[in-house]
């Protein structure tokens, strides 16, 4: 090894320290013939518009396509003429602008889209690239540039847009019918209750005692001359005092009995009013991003599922945190956390425990967002389909449509926030977590919301 100080050994001569060796005329010439030949059929038969401009924009040379485009049987029909000779005189300065912009700059400029009327009336999409056009010093003599038709393609992705905002559409309309059907579950229940106070005030009424009345009242007026000798002497008489007591005291409990069922009915009725009150309340409100309480929004979502959680026995463990108003739009929250309690309900009916217990959580998170967590430990989630249950159609209902979990997912998006699922498998239960952003602090409309 050579010490540190030293010139660094001879490198040994190799082939690219050799002088090129000097090309002959016809060598020259047969590489010329060949680049022509490429280049002609490079123009003869590529599909997109290729083009080559001089320094004023008019055309040198066209492929075989783009003539063809303008009507022309040839290439060389084009040669010498520009923009303005085949579009209109707006689309020609824009065209020469970029041109101008390019010989002055040298920056090509790539993957541009747009729409092009062509001289016979029809217009497609295309995505073209401009460059600078150099002779063999570098010197910039023109542009040249290619074009690709992408109408097909263009309209393609328009109908996928079309079918993805309509299955969005149908999505939410899902959503919305999940809350409907929310709704209508939880007024039949209330009017169940509301048939069975009905019927107990009617069988109380016709069992009443109240129909002794009238007979008591009779018999006084027919003894009336005589009515102190009849409720003293006489033995029926002496009853009446007794049969009015006992008859009283009949009647208060009565009385007691059918007021409760009444009150019983007008609470009944007050909750059926509620309910609609709510759904139209959020119904209304669609579209409108407004700071709203977590907890507000958690316990009106139960109310809209509580009589389905009486009747199936459901415990429900509240978890709430103390945690900042949530900017979010009211009937979307509704929507996904009534989804959420109905799915975690019938999960919970599914898998015949004893204890079914839901837990509700409000937590925050250390990304200014709050958590709105449902949790159960029903029939759990099996792995295979922790991947597609927020898919679009994908459910393990007998008679599900596979909407309610994908439209949430999507009004979750809308209010720039998440929804997740997490579950260990098969009778371990599942929790899922909607994940809303909190409202800035200083939001006006803040202050209006309870």
């Amino acid at each position: 090894m050579n010490p540190p100080n030293d010139p660094p050994a001879p490198r040994p001569p190799s082939a690219a320290d050799s002088p090129s060796p000097v090309q002959s005329a016809e060598e020259r010439e047969r590489e010329l013939k060949l680049k022509h030949t490429l280049v002609d059929a490079f123009l003869e038969n590529i599909p997109d518009f290729i083009y080559f401009k001089d320094l004023e924009s008019r055309f040198i040379a066209v492929s075989k396509s783009k003539a063809a485009r303008h009507g022309c049987s040839s290439s060389a029909e084009l040669v010498g003429k520009s923009d303005a000779d085949l579009f209109s005189p707006v689309y020609a300065k824009l065209a020469r602008q970029e041109e101008e912009k390019i010989v002055k700059t040298g920056k090509p400029m790539l993957d541009m889209v747009g729409k092009v009327v062509w001289s016979d009336g029809q217009f497609t999409w295309i995505r073209s690239c401009k460059l600078p056009l150099r002779d063999e010093n570098g010197r910039i003599i023109g542009t040249f540039g290619i074009t690709e038709d992408i109408t097909a393609a263009k309209e393609m992705d328009d109908d996928l847009e079309r079918t993805r905002k309509d299955l969005m559409d149908a999505s939410r309309l899902a959503g919305m019918a999940e809350v409907a059907t929310g709704v209508l579950h939880n007024v039949g229940n209330v009017l169940n209750s509301l048939n069975v106070s009905a019927s107990m005030i009617e069988s109380g009424l016709k069992q009443s005692k109240s129909s002794s009345l009238p007979r008591i009242a009779n018999l006084l007026k027919e003894r009336s001359g005589d009515l102190g000798a009849f409720l003293t002497a006489d033995p029926k008489g002496k009853r009446v005092p007794e049969f009015l007591a006992a008859l009283a005291t009949q009647l208060a409990a009565e009385q007691t009995q059918l007021s409760k069922e009444v009150e019983s009915l007008q609470k009944d009725i007050d909750h059926i009013k509620e309910i609609v009150t709510m759904q139209q309340a959020y119904a209304t409100m669609g579209g409108l991003l407004e700071p709203l309480s977590p907890v507000n929004l958690m316990e009106d979502s139960l109310r809209m599922n509580s009589g389905a959680l009486i009747r199936h026995e459901i415990r429900v463990v509240r978890e709430f945190e103390s945690a900042p108003n949530v900017m979010a739009e009211r009937g979307k929250v509704l929507q996904v956390l009534i989804n959420l309690i109905r799915n975690a309900k019938y999960a919970l009916d599914s898998c015949k425990k004893d204890d079914k217990v839901m837990i509700l959580r409000i937590e925050c998170t250390a990304k200014n967002t709050v958590r709105f967590v449902v949790q159960d430990n029903g029939v759990g989630i099996p792995p295979e389909n922790m991947d597609h249950i927020f898919r679009h159609g994908f459910t393990t209902k007998i008679n599900g449509h596979g909407f309610g979990l994908h439209s949430s997912v999507l009004a979750a998006k809308d209010m720039n926030g998440t929804l997740t699922a997490q579950s260990e498998g098969n009778g371990r239960g599942a929790t899922f977590i909607l994940e809303l952003p909190i409202a800035p602090a200083n939001t006006a409309a803040e202050k209006a919301v309870a």
